[in-house]
């Protein structure tokens, strides 16, 4: 059961309206690393959680995101209070009105439908979707999305504190901040309290491939570390040699039955390609200048394909 207690976790004090700033702070209303996905995100865990401390963990800061909501929610009504009455009221001329939206950066939907209110959307106006939520039920992993979660929500309000002078909206946000910082923290704590917790899941993973570094992108650039080489690493850099990594040929197949074997056999008849004949297509009738070589035509005397194109597009 919920009770809700109409003062604010923190006192959001803002100085002058500010609808573009407004729509900017509403990434963190109902955007994806927003307070409204942190709330779900923890407390659709927290009920699925059967170990007692990760449960009231969960749910405790679930319910504290929330305030977080309300107070981001509080902001972002404060710096749109301006506008609200006058879209309410239509105490501008026309065209006032017009300039007021449009200046704000934000939809007309976000200002004609919800009248300046805190919607539940991004500063972009794409509204929030449960599509946020990526929790998966094993709470190794969970734990750590939740660490990450946090993570990028801090990033988000050290840039909306960077975007605005406004002193006490400053110090909200510098509030909300820190408290990712928090709980941050808090779930660090709560994943290394599980003895075992990597790799996530139950099952062990394959000896033979846990210490591999495959070195798949090559050329300029290259760089070894303590992430790709070193003791604790198996490092592949030839790939030609070592592929496929098991024992097999590096295809794929499929037993079928004798049925289906027959039926493969009369599909892929039909469909193959005669690589005998070269023929001539629309490119080739509809073909001008830029367009290359067509069907029929050959390099020649030219020593390369830019050569010979050239000497064609001068025909």
């Amino acid at each position: 059961m919920f009770m809700h207690n109409k003062r604010l976790q923190y006192t959001v004090r803002v100085a002058e309206p500010n609808p573009r700033l407004a729509c900017m702070m509403l990434e963190q209303f109902g955007g994806a690393d927003g307070e409204l996905a942190a709330a779900m995100r923890y407390f659709t865990q927290g009920l699925g959680e059967i170990d007692p401390g990760r449960k009231d963990l969960l749910l405790d800061i679930a319910t504290e995101e929330l305030s977080h909501l309300e107070v981001i929610g509080s902001i972002v009504a404060m710096l749109n209070k301006g506008v609200k009455a006058q879209l309410a009221e239509g105490a501008l001329e026309e065209a006032e009105l017009y300039n007021m939206i449009g200046a704000s950066s934000s939809s007309a939907k976000e200002a004609l439908l919800f009248g300046g209110g805190p919607s539940l959307t991004d500063s972009a106006g794409v509204p929030w979707t449960a599509a946020y939520i990526d929790s998966r039920g094993d709470p190794t992993c969970d734990l750590r999305s939740n660490i990450a979660a946090e993570s990028r929500a801090k990033v988000v309000y050290e840039r909306l504190i960077n975007i605005t002078d406004d002193p006490g909206v400053k110090e909200a946000l510098g509030f909300l901040m820190t408290r990712e910082i928090a709980h941050q923290k808090s779930f660090e704590k709560a994943l290394y309290a599980i003895e075992d917790n990597f790799p996530s899941g139950k099952l062990p993973g394959i000896a033979a491939y846990a210490n591999l570094y495959v070195n798949s992108s090559q050329g300029e650039g290259d760089v070894e570390g303590p992430w790709n080489s070193g003791a604790q690493w198996d490092r592949i850099d030839d790939l030609e040699k070592t592929m496929p990594i098991d024992d097999g040929d590096g295809t794929a197949s499929v037993k079928l039955s004798a049925a289906d074997e027959a039926v493969a056999t009369k599909l892929a008849l039909r469909t193959a390609s005669d690589r005998s004949t070269d023929p001539e297509t629309g490119v080739d009738l509809g073909a001008g200048p830029g367009a290359g070589l067509i069907s029929g035509e050959d390099m020649g005397a030219a020593k390369d394909i830019g050569e010979a194109i050239k000497m064609a597009e001068d025909l």
